[in-house]
């Protein structure tokens, strides 16, 4: 067995056993964290494939941005866990028939007859770069899919920004233009009081 058919096995098994516990622990900050190492060794996987940009995008914008905002938000709601766990056993029994014919999907679909995973990949040259052949392959080969996906994502952004830009009553609000034309005479007030002595 070669050294890097040892790392994609040592890999694929981190990953399996992270993606296990982001499904399994009860506490959801450690299944971010464990999502946070199911990431990584993904990103490893994929520097193994030579596939260096889709390796560092995937550690940068879901490790580095999408990772931290989910923690963030988890740890301020201080969510009650126990309401979460009421309805697994209630609902296991479905699921494992699920869960199969998905395993069983995946196998049929990421086989060796489709990827030939029997065959080593192939191995490049040094002036090989694989954004250049990402790119190429996206803006030819794949053009309408992506400038389909471009549009929806507009489009989702657009009505984000629509949804979260309406006046809801009883919402408050600051109001910059206010806030700058304040005087002193609005937020401070001098009281005039005799003095006292204490015996």
């Amino acid at each position: 067995m070669s050294f890097e058919k040892f790392l994609f096995y040592l890999f694929a098994l981190i990953l399996l056993f992270a993606a296990y516990r982001v499904i399994t622990v009860r506490n959801p900050v450690h299944a971010a964290f464990n999502l946070v190492l199911a990431f990584f060794t993904a990103a490893g996987i994929w520097m193994l494939l030579e596939a260096e940009f889709l390796a560092i995008t995937l550690v940068l914008v879901y490790v580095g941005a999408v990772m931290v905002l989910f923690l963030f938000v988890v740890m301020m709601l201080d969510i009650n866990l126990a309401p979460l766990h009421e309805g697994f056993a209630r609902y296991l029994p479905l699921a494992l028939p699920v869960a199969g014919a998905m395993v069983v999907e995946m196998m049929l679909v990421v086989g060796a007859r489709h990827f030939q995973l029997i065959e080593a990949p192939l191995q490049h040259g040094a002036d090989y770069s694989n954004t250049r052949e990402l790119g190429r392959v996206l803006y030819t080969d794949y053009v309408y899919p992506l400038e389909i996906a471009s549009v929806i994502l507009l489009v989702a952004i657009i009505a984000a920004i629509a949804l979260t830009m309406r006046r809801r009553p009883g919402t408050r609000y600051q109001n910059p233009a206010q806030q700058v034309r304040v005087k002193r005479e609005d937020r401070l007030k001098i009281i005039k009081m005799d003095a006292e002595s204490r015996q």
